[in-house]
């Protein structure tokens, strides 16, 4: 329980002292008047209820003067404002999207997937655990595009990143530039923690800044890049259409540069992870959460359950009730 108003509780120390003088009024003060009955009250008549009854009132007072003061100091039930310290960082999500994501070489609940649809529902989910990081989303293939600023509004964001496709930009991977729009999201951050997390299945091969210019720049602004290659080895299995609409396979080499994506991501102090099928991919996410989380601090607030109505309410309900006994049944003469 807290107070509201806590000083107004030092009228408190007034209730002993007027406690002492209604023990000092009963046992040396002179009766004021008896109590009105009827017919003459006899000598041998054990005092009655009513007799017994009449020195409780200004104690009824009294108690009622107590919960006034406390009322008036506004008790309430319910947590105290805190600081509630939570993991977070400020995340840029760069995902590719050229056409080399609609390679079916994923599955989900048994069936076959696209790389782009696994990883449109890893990254939510990834969005989904970090509630206190901010994080913006670009997507790129022959030239980045920003999908969403950062942002706490994972909501917003989750909704933004279901509309993406591959294919939507002109085609070719622009690895470099992809991390410059990155980083420029970055810039004007106050975290202490910044990260890019860049996912790709292809090679760069388009854009006027290279890669490794790219990743200088970011360990020059203390920004941690992590990279993935998204894509099994081999052949992919990609998906046609043939002449009469229907979807068929056709296998095709999709190379990642493994070497180049380490490079990035050990320049600034990174990881480079390869994810070979759904869990693979999962596990890296998992990772990366684990990985990067500084300590920022939230006020919390909760709502108090004000008590002060309800000891008004009794306040006035005691002296409302001995106001009626003592001109009722405990009516005196003057």
């Amino acid at each position: 329980m807290t107070f509201h108003n806590p000083i107004l509780l030092i009228f408190l120390l007034i209730i002993p002292f007027l406690g002492y003088g209604i023990i000092y009024a009963r046992m040396f003060g002179k009766p004021k008047g008896a109590l009105y009955y009827s017919s003459t009250i006899s000598q041998n008549v054990h005092p009655s209820w009513k007799v017994k009854g009449l020195p409780i009132l200004p104690w009824v007072n009294l108690l009622a003067l107590t919960l006034l003061i406390v009322a008036l100091a506004r008790p309430q039930i319910g947590m105290k404002d805190a600081i509630i310290r939570h993991e977070g960082v400020d995340i840029v999500l760069a995902l590719d999207v050229s056409t080399s994501m609609l390679g079916e070489d994923f599955q989900s609940a048994g069936r076959r997937i696209s790389r782009i649809d696994i990883v449109k529902d890893v990254t939510s989910d990834f969005i989904t655990k970090r509630p206190y990081d901010r994080i913006g989303m670009i997507i790129f293939a022959g030239r980045p595009y920003i999908l969403s600023p950062l942002t706490w509004d994972h909501d917003w964001s989750i909704e933004r990143l279901k509309e993406v496709k591959a294919g939507m930009i002109e085609d070719s991977t622009a690895i470099g530039s992809a991390l410059i729009t990155a980083m420029n999201r970055l810039q004007e951050s106050k975290a202490k923690s910044k990260v890019i997390i860049l996912l790709t299945d292809g090679e760069n091969n388009a854009g006027a800044v290279a890669p490794e210019t790219a990743a200088e720049a970011a360990k020059a602004l203390g920004i941690t890049i992590y990279t993935i290659g998204a894509g099994s080895k081999g052949l992919v299995p990609y998906p046609f259409q043939d002449q009469w609409g229907h979807k068929i396979y056709q296998n095709v080499k999709i190379d990642i540069d493994d070497a180049l994506l380490t490079k990035i991501a050990q320049r600034t102090g990174g990881h480079y992870f390869r994810a070979t099928d759904t869990h693979s991919l999962q596990e890296i996410f998992n990772q990366i959460n684990h990985m990067e989380k500084t300590k920022i601090e939230m006020p919390h607030y909760q709502e108090y359950l004000d008590l002060y109505p309800i000891l008004l309410l009794l306040s006035f309900g005691l002296l409302l009730g001995e106001t009626v006994v003592s001109n009722t049944i405990f009516r005196r003469l003057p």
